[in-house]
């Protein structure tokens, strides 16, 4: 055996000893530590989604009602949004999206669920019709019975245009002497512009 062979066995066994070694250097500088001893997280904890301790969305606003302040908050909840057709046109996107599959294109309960579903309560009764605008908000905020809340999806000022076009929906399932005169001076007639009410088939035929 050569020295150079034998040089290069023994140069080999001793890397082979330093790499067994439980004594290891820590260097003395080191390149992004936050990666290198970054901790394990599970996905299912997601820590990065939260938000942190005491901070708040931008533009959010507390809802101090609970789920059982119903009359408070009717009694004390005003409507800041006057009737305008800005206003009606934002309630009637939102109420067409979130509300019409169960409250039906005119409100009157018979929504796209139905029959598959129990027919859900008609915002047309004189019962709804009397309530004052903030219960109608309340219900829209906080859910009532089956119905989820949509504070998530729906702001306040979208709620409060729900509310206003829901009002809508009231009256022209009763307009007034005075509405019809006005329709018949102005020559409008809305006979033939009442949505489709048709229930669509969202589940195959058995």
């Amino acid at each position: 055996m050569s020295k150079k062979f034998r040089a290069a066995v023994l140069f080999g066994l001793l890397l082979l000893t330093a790499g067994c070694s439980r004594q290891k250097s820590k260097p003395m500088l080191e390149y992004m530590p936050n990666m290198a001893h970054s901790p394990a997280v599970k996905a299912q904890e997601r820590p990065m989604f939260l938000p942190a301790t005491g901070t708040v969305p931008r533009d959010w606003e507390a809802y101090p009602y609970g789920p059982g302040d119903t009359l408070k908050a009717a009694a004390e909840l005003v409507n800041p949004l006057p009737p305008t057709l800005e206003v009606l046109e934002a309630g009637r996107k939102s109420f067409n999206t979130f509300c019409i599959v169960c409250h039906g294109p005119k409100g009157d309960g018979r929504g796209y669920i139905i029959p598959k579903f129990p027919q859900p309560p008609s915002l047309l009764t004189d019962r709804v019709r009397n309530w004052p605008d903030g219960r109608i908000f309340h219900n829209i905020s906080r859910g009532q019975q089956t119905m989820p809340d949509y504070a998530f999806q729906l702001d306040p000022a979208q709620r409060w245009a729900v509310v206003n076009y829901v009002r809508v929906l009231q009256r022209a399932a009763r307009p007034t002497a005075a509405d019809l005169a006005l329709m018949k001076r102005l020559g409008i007639d809305f006979s033939e512009d009442e949505p489709d009410t048709s229930t669509p088939k969202l589940w195959p035929e058995r």
